[in-house]
């Protein structure tokens, strides 16, 4: 399966792939070190991604205590890649627990973290520089200055955010759009058929707003890929969901209907379960690459795979019915049903009519 198909990230020029080569399992330190792997162990995932015309890679200062920068750092440095890959990592949480300036959003944070993961990543500049988490109390405004001091310095060519609430990536958006800032480029969010929580405030806020979304866990932790079983009131399978998985997140009717939705999916398609998870996410409105990770190579054609064939709309409507929520009250005021019968009685109106920004290709299908 090829990735050679590039696409803008919100409104900007930069061209990234549609799937994202995650990497917090390079390395075997700190947090992630359960599962982590050793740099000989993700080499041949990393040269098969770039083999394959990946380009977007995945890190963060956090993943394996700084290791798996370290790694990326020696493997595109070994594969003479650095100009054709667009290298993107994270800061916010602590690299040094007991000193309050060594975690968080605020500048001297941001200046220390990207100084260390440049001298981690073996690079002279960052191409997207994310705040991996909200902090809850560092002014965007200080944020957003510093995001601007550094790409000015050259050490960042793009800036973003992660994991952070939609009014909050609007008001960093708004604040760049005033022409005092860089803008946000992206937002780095969960996102899967189990957890569709972003499409009532992150995904319209991108959408209108220019940022680009790039996915994370689109398997659902790895509950999607079909490999586990109910037991009981948690769940059995070869993974690491199920030595955590009741640490993780509850399993619960709704998660098993809507595995079991894919599940025939799948089948119907003749494609695996996980492919048609990482599919629908890939394809969904306002998603700009979808990450994911893999622990050997084989996972990783597996998974490339899943943009190889379009899930038929009867079918998509399956997947949607089995992973809807009801959303709060107030959001039930922006259906059509609603607004409809109550904002534009006995007319019918729309944005704009179909075709009105038909997709531009630079290429011949």
């Amino acid at each position: 399966m090829s990735l050679d198909q590039y696409y803008l990230l919100g409104r900007s020029g930069l061209r990234v792939s549609r799937l994202a080569l995650g990497t917090m399992n390079f390395g075997t330190g700190g947090f992630h070190a359960a599962y982590g792997r050793a740099l000989d162990e993700v080499r041949p995932v990393f040269r098969r991604y770039l083999e394959a015309g990946g380009n977007l890679i995945d890190t963060a200062d956090f993943y394996t205590a700084g290791e798996s920068e370290t790694i990326l750092g020696d493997l595109i440095a070994e594969a003479g890649v650095r100009d054709r890959v667009v290298l993107t990592t994270k800061f916010t949480n602590s690299v040094d627990p007991g000193d309050p300036n060594a975690g968080g959003n605020g500048r001297k944070h941001m200046i220390r973290a990207v100084e260390a993961s440049l001298r981690r990543l073996r690079t002279d500049h960052i191409d997207l520089f994310l705040l991996h988490t909200w902090d809850r109390i560092t002014p965007v405004e200080e944020v957003m200055r510093t995001f601007d001091d550094l790409t000015r310095a050259g050490k960042i060519r793009y800036a973003g955010l992660s994991d952070v609430p939609g009014w909050y990536a609007a008001r960093a958006q708004t604040l760049a759009e005033s022409g005092a800032f860089p803008p946000v480029v992206c937002v780095q969010l969960p996102y899967s058929l189990i957890d569709r929580a972003i499409e009532l405030e992150h995904v319209p806020m991108g959408r209108d707003l220019g940022v680009g979304i790039t996915a994370w866990s689109p398997l659902g932790g790895g509950f999607l890929t079909g490999k586990y079983r109910r037991e009981g009131q948690g769940l059995a399978g070869p993974g690491r969901l199920d030595q955590a998985g009741s640490a993780w997140r509850s399993w619960t009717d709704r998660e098993w209907r809507i595995l079991a939705a894919a599940e025939k999916v799948a089948a119907e398609l003749g494609v695996t379960t996980a492919q048609v998870a990482v599919n629908w996410v890939a394809t969904q409105p306002g998603i700009a690459s979808a990450i994911v990770g893999a622990s050997d190579v084989r996972q990783l054609d597996g998974t490339m795979a899943a943009l190889g064939f379009e899930i038929p709309p009867e079918l998509r409507a399956t997947l949607d019915e089995a992973s809807a929520v009801t959303p709060p009250l107030v959001y039930g005021m922006f259906t059509p049903k609603y607004q409809g019968d109550l904002v534009s009685p006995g007319v019918k109106v729309g944005d704009k009519p179909a075709g009105y920004a038909p997709a531009v290709r630079n290429w011949v299908a």
